[in-house]
């Protein structure tokens, strides 16, 4: 188990800066991660989408992702629909959980 209380630097792409992220450390820690694991799962609870590490993941079965976040019209980064599934071997590895507004926590707690 590895833990970012702070949250990490989720929003860099591979060839973008993004959302005050230049370098995505949750990928490189990943990759580090997949050198002496088959799989590795990332849950991420910050209220903005984790596109980046998502991205760098999407045509894999080798990391599920799983985001839990705020997601809506005009809020950052727009992305994590929860449509959003993977693709190739990664079809069913990327689980977004999108949240509205008035997220009561019960309604939270509910989701697990």
């Amino acid at each position: 188990i590895a833990i970012n209380w702070s949250g990490g630097l989720h929003h860099a792409k591979k060839s973008e800066a993004s959302g005050f992220c230049y370098i995505n450390d949750i990928v490189l820690a990943i990759l580090e991660l997949l050198k002496v694991h088959a799989r590795v799962l990332y849950i991420d609870i910050d209220v903005h989408h984790g596109d980046g590490v998502e991205e760098a993941f999407y045509c894999t079965d080798r990391v599920m992702t799983l985001s839990l976040h705020k997601f809506g019209e005009g809020f950052f980064p727009g992305t994590g629909h929860i449509k959003d599934v993977g693709a190739k071997e990664g079809t069913g590895y990327s689980v977004n959980a999108p949240l509205t507004d008035g997220m009561t926590d019960e309604a939270y707690e509910g989701i697990f």
